[in-house]
């Protein structure tokens, strides 16, 4: 299940990197910098000045964490095939559970992980799942909802300007989000179900059955 969920994660981001560049792999973005700019926002929504009150946007946290893991997963990408990067992600996902700690420090190791070696750190990333009580079934969910949300607003006119991100007064991702509870993430066919889905409600599809 767990290899299979990666392989179908680190495919979609295949797609979607390919879309926005055809030689992604040749360009050698620094997919890096953007995990360490996304790790300090991610801070800023757990919170840290002591000099005020604050309490953790545990929501926002999670959200923080799915863009950290489109960057991984493209930095993944960069050793190899979908299916040969699965295997040896699962490998390193299964040798140690982590425990629940200090998020704050174990997030800055992390960054620092990711910035000396300009890797992605996979066993620091659990790490923060794991102190932010974020189940990796959570995680894939939440994946494949972004990734399919962003596929659909490139396929609808988002680049040009004619893509409508309101529906009957509401945000294309609350949309996304209520579509995605409906459905069986651990279906093979759940990111395809979540796109035909999302597709059947928009209006800008029933103008073009018109």
């Amino acid at each position: 299940m767990l290899q299979q969920q990666l392989q179908t994660m680190l495919a979609l981001q295949d797609e979607i990197n390919t879309l926005v560049n055809e030689h992604w792999r040749e360009q050698n973005f620094a997919w890096y910098r953007a995990i360490w700019v996304e790790s300090a926002e991610l801070l800023d929504h757990y919170g840290w000045k002591w000099w005020k009150k604050q309490q953790p946007e545990m929501e926002q946290v999670k959200l923080e964490l799915v863009d950290i893991w489109h960057f991984g997963l493209s930095l993944e990408l960069q050793q190899g095939s979908p299916e040969a990067v699965a295997e040896k992600m699962e490998r390193q996902l299964s040798a140690k559970q982590p425990v629940a700690g200090g998020f704050r420090e174990n997030l800055e190791a992390f960054t620092l992980n990711t910035l000396s070696t300009k890797q992605f750190d996979l066993v620091g990333f659990a790490q923060l799942m794991a102190d932010c009580e974020m189940p990796f079934e959570d995680l894939y969910r939440r994946y494949v909802g972004k990734n399919v949300l962003n596929r659909f607003r490139q396929d609808h006119g988002y680049k040009d300007g004619t893509y409508e991100k309101l529906w009957g007064g509401r945000e294309d991702n609350e949309h996304l989000a209520e579509i995605a509870e409906s459905l069986d993430s651990a279906a093979e066919n759940f990111s395809n179900q979540l796109y035909t889905a999302l597709k059947s409600r928009y209006p800008g599809s029933q103008k073009d059955l018109a």
